[in-house]
């Protein structure tokens, strides 16, 4: 099992993807086709099998890791001119993780398990906003 971060580019917290992905679930049910989210990439990466076996793609929101997905497919795909790409295909459950700071990068890496944030699923970090999180982590608190 491998893991994989990417940047969300354009949300501005997890909310926003979330309500970004809900619109793609909507409209994935309106062409009667499987409800997941979908995220495609350019390369297809060659430890797909790994990330299916159990891994997560961790997202990098305003370079902060604070949310995961686990991977259901890796498609590759290719276009109406032959080009190929890929499809990750994730399960919708939108799992929020101990903020873990990122420089910004292109693309996507692997994470190896050890090295991913925890989830948080209980407790007082759990009912943190976003962006009170955001500051104490500036400030060097949390």
């Amino acid at each position: 099992m491998i893991h994989m971060i990417k940047l969300c580019v354009g949300a501005e917290s997890v909310d926003d993807l979330a309500q970004w992905q809900a619109m793609r679930i909507a409209e994935a049910r309106a062409r009667a086709l499987p409800p997941y989210p979908v995220h495609e990439t350019r390369m297809t990466p060659k430890r797909g099998d790994e990330l299916v076996d159990g891994g997560s793609l961790y997202w990098v929101i305003k370079g902060v890791v604070l949310v995961r997905q686990k991977f259901v497919a890796v498609n590759q795909l290719q276009d109406v001119y032959g080009k190929s790409y890929c499809e990750l295909v994730l399960d919708p459950e939108l799992v929020r993780t101990e903020p873990q700071g990122r420089k910004a990068f292109q693309g996507w890496r692997y994470l190896k398990p050890e090295d991913a944030p925890a989830d948080i699923s209980e407790g007082p970090a759990a009912d943190i906003p976003e962006d009170l999180g955001r500051a104490l982590r500036d400030a060097g608190v949390w």
